[in-house]
């Protein structure tokens, strides 16, 4: 699908009532995808309708299209809204439609617009208090499906466990490390640089290290990808882009977050404080977990933020936006692991 072809006749199917004309405003970077917001005007009373909408739709960006489809992003973000959104109890967008072409990749995917919520700034970080609303609403994500076996049969979920996995990242590290390095090294401290080539041979150890539990996970929960209130209204906080759902260790959505969420300074005074909040919020969904062993694993989960930082900014398209949030990622998150020693857990 192409903003051409959202037409009045198009979202009249969708949303069961006539509408008469449509506006479109791009909003975001949607560096794998492309976001719209749609203006609606409706023929006549549109009730409880929705008088604004969001549609996401694959990037115009041929490379970052092509990490879209050949990552399975488009995909996942698809299944998801349809087959297990409405089973967790984390906040996340009214999907009015989803559809993906397993033949062209292609995918379109109408979602309740977020806005008076504003969205989080990945480069700038963000509050203390916003911090700890995105770590307990995590909670939410994880405990409803925490050690579900019955995620094992949803394929499509992402996973990176086991030797094939390893064997398949590691490669990975080592063809796009060079050209992260070339980028981003004068960005870097000398321990960070250090650290990035004392990863390399360790990665296939990392992962395979990984053990239970497991549970649904986001995969890119940062602050470009959430929606915080603001005085005008809106959830107090809303995950999106969910091109990434996983199923692995919840605490790599916990030290990702909080890795590059907040700034290197307040994440060290918060973060042990905010873990154990976490785990506390575990409980009402039934899970216990010990406290000493959820810090280790979130200390083990550093290096997720770094993977990240270094795969993600050698696939998709640069832009000045997207040099400024790797930027931001790669220092924080190297910072993240050199802080709380992740190199002595592997």
């Amino acid at each position: 699908m192409t903003p051409e072809e959202i037409t009045p006749a198009w979202l009249s199917a969708v949303v069961g009532a006539e509408v008469r004309g449509v506006t479109q405003d791009r909003i975001g970077d949607g560096l794998v995808g492309m976001n719209l917001r749609l203006g609606l005007e409706y023929a006549g009373d549109r009730g409880e309708r929705p008088e604004s909408l969001v549609i996401k739709l694959p990037s115009p960006d041929p490379t970052s299209r092509a990490t879209g489809v050949a990552m399975r992003n488009y995909e996942r973000e698809v299944l998801f809204y349809r087959d297990v959104a409405s089973t967790v109890d984390m906040c996340v967008a009214q999907c009015h439609f989803a559809e993906w072409d397993p033949a062209t990749g292609d995918f379109a995917l109408l979602l309740e617009d977020l806005s008076p919520a504003a969205q989080g700034d990945q480069v700038r970080g963000c509050t203390i208090e916003q911090a700890r609303t995105a770590v307990l609403e995590l909670a939410k994500l994880h405990g409803p499906r925490w050690d579900d076996p019955t995620l094992h049969d949803l394929e499509w979920l992402g996973r990176r466990a086991g030797p094939e996995d390893a064997e398949r990242l590691t490669q990975m590290w080592s063809v796009l490390t060079p050209g992260f390095l070339d980028a981003f090294a004068r960005h870097l401290s000398p321990e960070a640089i250090e650290l990035v080539h004392a990863f390399g041979p360790r990665l296939g150890d990392w992962v395979e290290g990984r053990t239970g539990p497991w549970a649904l996970t986001h995969g890119d929960y940062r602050l470009d990808n959430l929606m915080f209130a603001t005085p005008a209204g809106g959830h107090p906080v809303a995950a999106v882009d969910w091109q990434t759902p996983g199923h692995g260790p919840p605490t790599a959505d916990v030290s990702y977050f909080l890795g590059a969420g907040v700034l290197p300074h307040e994440r060290r005074a918060i973060e042990r404080d905010l873990v154990e909040e976490y785990g506390a919020a575990l409980v009402e969904y039934g899970v216990s977990v010990e406290s000493d062993w959820l810090w280790e694993q979130y200390r083990r989960d550093a290096f997720a933020g770094l993977i990240m930082a270094v795969l993600a900014s050698q696939v998709v398209g640069v832009s000045e936006r997207s040099e400024a949030m790797f930027t931001a990622m790669a220092t924080r998150h190297a910072q993240h692991a050199i802080d709380v020693e992740a190199l002595s857990l592997i």
